[in-house]
């Protein structure tokens, strides 16, 4: 909890982002997931790699290239190992049996500051049961809705060095993205983005 200049008290951003996540079945967000040096090592690792513009958004695909427009994946779209850098962090995320198998593709989005993702569900024919997001470099708000664009929106604060499993409910029947803005405000701040990395790992699907 943290107190205002009357006295008053109130939570934190991370404290309200924990509870707020307990509203979307199957969601766990695990703060400082890791740490500043790491971070940096990761963050030094993506620009040295090479950046698609598929999107409106810089991408790096890793494990299995995914087709955005044909909503599909498979054994053709087979792109190699995940490099030793990421592949670690995958370990890593089994090994604190945050999930129960290694993840064998990932994707990278690089978001400028005011640059967001609509709201959408993953692929469901095409990955698992569980999608893990890694976030680096700057905060975000992240919505979560049962309808894409709803009024009723749960928000989630993702600091950076974050980690968002979602399983169960918040895989399937709830819609996450990011709205396009430069400033957030959340538990009555406003913070500022900054350009910010995400690492999405999946397991995928194939016949």
């Amino acid at each position: 909890m943290q107190t205002d200049l009357f006295g008053h008290s109130k939570p934190t951003k991370r404290e309200l982002s924990l509870e707020n996540a307990k509203e979307v079945n199957g969601l766990r967000l695990y703060p400082d997931f890791i740490d500043h040096k790491t971070e940096k090592s990761l963050m030094e690792h993506i620009d040295n790699s090479h950046w698609l513009n598929d999107l409106t958004r810089r991408v790096q695909h890793y494990g299995f290239k995914y087709d955005y427009k044909a909503r599909n994946i498979d054994n053709s779209f087979y792109l190699g190992k995940l490099p030793n850098w990421l592949n670690d962090v995958a370990k890593s995320i089994y090994d604190k049996d945050f999930i129960n198998f290694i993840p064998d593709q990932a994707i990278i989005n690089e978001y400028e500051s005011g640059q967001g993702i609509a709201p959408h569900i993953d692929c469901e024919p095409c990955f698992g049961d569980t999608i893990i997001s890694l976030s680096l470099g700057s905060s975000c708000i992240m919505n979560f809705e049962k309808e894409p664009y709803s009024k009723n929106k749960t928000e989630i604060f993702v600091e950076p060095r974050a980690l968002l499993v979602m399983e169960e409910e918040s895989r399937y029947n709830w819609y996450h993205g990011i709205s396009p803005r430069k400033t957030d405000k959340f538990n009555g701040e406003a913070i500022k983005r900054n350009k910010r990395i995400s690492i999405t790992f999946r397991k995928i699907i194939v016949d």
